[in-house]
């Protein structure tokens, strides 16, 4: 297929039910039913580049964050298809009740803004969720709710600052390092 030419309606009507299917699952906390939406279950969060590969490491991906935002939640702002990909436009908003990594839980809310690629294959197999968001954003509204005047608070933001530094540290996970531009790019540079 041509990467000019969308795929027919009955595909992006499937894979936009697959899509939806998985929000929503997510939401419910159904996590074999959200599972099932992959053949492999793969994750990619491009902010702190890291990978969660396989069935056990997305569960233990959703379980961690759901400890730290029991009450996620998503608000979807735009749909949107691509060739291979399903580009959705979403608030993602969650209160932090428990650990995020090793920033503790500060008790704030957060609604961040984030875009998510379903990517898939050949075979119409969702083969990775891309995710994209800014950290920083998330952050800012997690230490944001503090009293800076109470000593509480400042004891919840010095510990969110140490996680923050000692997550800062962590290497990339390699397999979102090694990119290689797309084969028609060859074209553009002989010219």
């Amino acid at each position: 297929m041509s990467r000019f030419t969308l795929p027919p309606e009955n595909v992006l009507r499937a894979r936009e039910k697959l899509v939806l299917d998985h929000f929503h699952d997510e939401v419910r906390q159904d996590w074999d039913a959200t599972l099932a939406t992959f053949p492999h279950p793969h994750y990619e969060l491009i902010a702190p580049m890291t990978v969660h590969d396989g069935d056990g490491a997305v569960r233990a991906y959703y379980h961690d964050t759901r400890v730290a935002f029991p009450d996620q939640d998503h608000e979807i702002i735009a749909f949107r298809h691509s060739v291979d990909a399903v580009v959705v436009e979403f608030w993602l908003l969650g209160t932090h009740l428990g650990p995020l990594g090793r920033i503790p839980p500060t008790g704030s809310k957060h609604r961040t803004r984030m875009t998510a690629y379903f990517i898939f294959d050949e075979h119409e197999n969702l083969v990775v969720e891309r995710i994209y968001f800014d950290q920083l954003t998330v952050l800012k509204q997690l230490i944001g709710g503090l009293d800076k005047r109470d000593p509480r608070d400042l004891i919840k933001l010095g510990r969110a600052v140490l996680g923050l530094l000692a997550t800062a540290g962590e290497a990339p996970d390699p397999r979102l390092l090694g990119t290689t531009p797309p084969p028609f790019l060859s074209a553009y540079e002989e010219k």
